[in-house]
């Protein structure tokens, strides 16, 4: 299991839009994904529990992931969610 502490540096936070590709990254991996902030902790997975959490530019974030390629997955949502590679969602 991983667990790594990430500042969102997406402008405009977890938007909707920024929230379904950010479910799509973490839909390429089989590890079991988890995003946590403050008090809450909901599967990267799901677009409705990434968008109770209602985060914005320059809030911290915890992710959780566990699985044979839980690596590779927290690596590219850091890049997502810093800015630092652009991901383009697939149709």
């Amino acid at each position: 299991m991983i667990t790594k502490t990430i500042t969102v540096e997406i402008p405009a936070g977890l938007e909707v839009r920024p929230v379904a590709v950010l479910v799509q990254v973490a839909n390429q991996y089989s590890s079991s994904i988890y995003v946590e902030s403050g008090n809450k902790k909901v599967n990267a997975k799901s677009i409705m529990g990434l968008m109770t959490l209602g985060l914005r530019a320059g809030e911290s974030v915890t992710v959780h992931a566990d699985g044979s390629d839980e690596e590779d997955a927290v690596d590219k949502i850091e890049a997502y969610l810093t800015g630092r590679s652009v991901i383009n969602a697939r149709a």
